[in-house]
């Protein structure tokens, strides 16, 4: 299990905005819920609005690519750029701050530790079932 803290979060954010201050884009959208939070932020970073759903030469966050079952609902959004502060793959079409282990546990500092430890032993109870 990786517990991620403020001070990573800050450096991501900083990050993505340091790549993105000489872009012009029409606001800053995150996925519900990792994903506004660095939303939040990088629309402050920026200073650029905070959207209420994805648009056109927009830029689009999540906190972390696993499946692409999230990120890929924008993908055919024209002009938008998507980053997420960790991959479990290779960036593609997406940018990544940070490449991780697929098998790899995140826990995000707004994220309850008590509730984290409970899913990671759900979640590996679960796979452990289907690759049997």
């Amino acid at each position: 299990m990786r517990l991620l803290n403020w001070d990573e979060f800050n450096l991501c954010v900083k990050t993505i905005a340091d790549l993105c201050v000489q872009k012009d884009f029409s606001g800053v959208y995150g996925f519900p819920r990792g994903g506004l939070c660095l939303a939040v932020a990088i629309s402050h970073a920026l200073r650029i609005p905070l959207l209420p759903r994805p648009e056109p030469n927009s830029l689009i966050l999540d906190d972390v690519y696993e499946t692409g079952q999230t990120l890929n609902k924008i993908k055919e959004v024209p002009g938008v750029t998507a980053f997420v502060w960790l991959s479990k793959v290779e960036a593609e079409w997406w940018h990544a701050v940070e490449i991780c282990e697929a098998d790899e546990w995140l826990v995000f500092p707004w994220e309850n530790l008590d509730f984290a430890e409970q899913e990671e032993k759900t979640f590996h109870l679960i796979r452990s079932k289907t690759l049997d």
